[in-house]
């Protein structure tokens, strides 16, 4: 996700924003999604990034769930983060939210337990893929995971239909890997030990996949 025009907002143009709730919740089975993907934490470890934190949604509901847990919000739409600092205040929870781009992320190596990341990847193209989980390794510790869930391989020709309709809002190279199924081997080629899936999501847009990356 670099700082230029290959920066690609939630709903690619940045006037959408207001849109964005809505629609994840309608259109993703955000709530199924994002329960899954707390369960899937290790309630154990306490630092926390979200990446590309968006409206802040999944932070909100990771403290909420875990109130022990200190939890950084990093984006790079300066607009999103005002609104996911808004939401915060309304929760009456203590979130910190930070404007930056993610594979230049602006913390000290081994800073986080654990960085979760929804709906993000298929953004970015392989190119920009790359240096983010190279980023997302170098901030966590030894012991830290990788909790993601994104547009995935489509379990089935419906499915294969529906992300179409994603790909051509998010652009069908930035997809390409998604719907190939090649997440898993990006993140391995950044230097994490072991990758797994942890299921499979059908949503009216398409497959989304989860995946538990460990150092």
């Amino acid at each position: 996700m670099s700082a230029d025009k290959s920066y690609v907002h939630a709903l690619r143009y940045q006037k959408l924003n207001w849109l964005y709730d809505p629609i994840v919740r309608f259109s993703t089975r955000e709530r199924t999604v994002k329960a899954r993907l707390i369960k899937a934490l290790p309630g154990q470890m306490g630092r926390v990034l979200d990446l590309a934190c968006g409206s802040g949604t999944l932070a909100i509901l990771i403290k909420q769930s875990y109130p022990h847990f200190v939890v950084q919000g990093i984006d790079g739409d300066l607009d999103m983060l005002e609104r996911a600092e808004r939401k915060t205040a309304v929760a009456g929870i203590d979130i910190s939210f930070q404007q930056g781009l993610a594979d230049v992320l602006p913390y000290a190596d081994s800073s986080f337990d654990m960085v979760v990341s929804s709906l993000f990847f298929h953004h970015l193209s392989r190119e920009d893929k790359r240096p983010v989980f190279r980023e997302i390794k170098r901030v966590l510790t030894p012991a830290g995971v990788l909790i993601l869930a994104d547009w995935g391989r489509p379990q089935n020709v419906l499915m294969q239909v529906l992300f179409f309709l994603v790909r051509l809002l998010d652009g069908l190279g930035n997809t390409r890997d998604n719907v190939q199924g090649k997440l898993p081997t990006l993140i391995s080629e950044a230097g994490f030990a072991r990758v797994l899936p942890i299921g499979d999501i059908a949503t009216p847009l398409g497959t989304i996949s989860m995946l538990r990356a460990s150092c």
